[in-house]
Order: C-alpha cells, then structure tokens, then sequence
C-alpha cells in the first residue's frame, strides 16, 4: 500500500464546485490504479496552541479544510498514475480550481502500522 495525502482550504461557497471537481478527477484516479479515495469536509477543526491545519495551509476566514487522501496498492503505480496526469486533457477540462492550489500541502507515505479495514 501507497498513500497519498492532502490538506486543501476550500472557500465553504465553493463546497459543491470542489465536490464536482474532486469527484471527476477521483473516477480518473480509480481508473488508473488507486484503490480508495476519500475527501473529508471539515466537521471540527480546532486551533492549536503551536499549529493546526488551518495554519499549515493559511486558510483564512470563511474557508474549510479538506482532508483527503488516496490509496494505492504500491508506488509504482502512483507514480504511473502521476505521469499520465501530463498531458492528459482531463486537468484543462476540469477548468479552474475552486481552490487556491498552491496553499495546498501533500504528501506520499507507505504504511509502517495498519488495524482494522
């Protein structure tokens, strides 16, 4: 197992158009390999004391944080994932981002404990 992980803050008006989005390029990420991708809406996001998610990500005042992420059965196949993402007419379609992108934060990891499922 693979994962991808990612923080994003979403304008709360924006919550239909980044589900719309999001569901479109997930299916894409499903065709090519992942095998579960899941975006969570902030429910309860609280401040902390030295840092939290909406300071990692600057969210500022109206904005909700988006905790998602994307299993893969190995690296290799994210990473083939990743690079037919270059190129692919998908990402122009999808048009505009209802998001500010590059206050989004991401990152691979590989599993070191795993319960349950």
């Amino acid at each position: 197992m693979y994962i991808q992980g990612f923080v994003i803050p979403v304008p709360a008006e924006k919550k239909g158009a980044y589900l719309a989005v999001a569901d479109r390029f997930d299916s894409w990420l499903m065709e090519h390999g992942a095998t579960e991708v899941v975006e969570a809406w902030e429910e309860r996001v609280e401040d902390g004391k030295q840092t939290d998610f909406r300071r990692a990500v600057a969210a500022v005042e109206g904005e909700k944080i988006v905790f998602s992420w994307v299993i893969w059965p190995d690296r290799e196949t994210a990473e083939a994932a990743e690079k037919a993402m270059e190129g692919d007419p998908i990402m122009a379609e999808m048009g505009d981002m209802p998001f500010d992108g590059k206050r989004m934060i991401w990152g691979c990891f590989t599993p070191i404990l795993e319960r349950g499922r």
